[in-house]
């Protein structure tokens, strides 16, 4: 069976962060992801309804307004996310130098 989760990839974690309080617009996620490309952020929000993480609710109006909404699936995240990043602010140096070490021998 696959891993589905797709939180270790580039944008991820940042659209659940930006979901976090609630519904957002594309035009919305845009603003505070201003580095992640349309294309991406489309490819990524796909995934992510696809993993049932978010929901993409389309409003019947003029024009057509979507939003994208974190699942309860999609909220769990939080707590593992929280996880790596004590782990990240308390071994990211130890890697850093790992990083280096292994550069200067190759």
């Amino acid at each position: 069976m696959p891993f589905p989760v797709r939180v270790g990839d580039k944008w991820t974690a940042k659209i659940l962060v930006c979901l976090r309080d609630g519904p957002r617009r594309f035009s919305e996620l845009q603003v505070p992801l201003a580095r992640v490309t349309p294309k991406v952020l489309t490819e990524s929000l796909r995934a992510m309804e696809r993993d049932g993480m978010i929901t993409r609710t389309v409003y019947d109006e003029m024009p057509p307004r979507v939003e994208y909404e974190l699942t309860p699936l999609g909220h769990t995240l939080f707590e593992p996310l929280a996880a790596s990043c004590a782990w990240n602010a308390e071994h990211g140096e130890a890697v850093a130098r790992a990083r280096e070490e292994h550069a200067q021998r190759v």
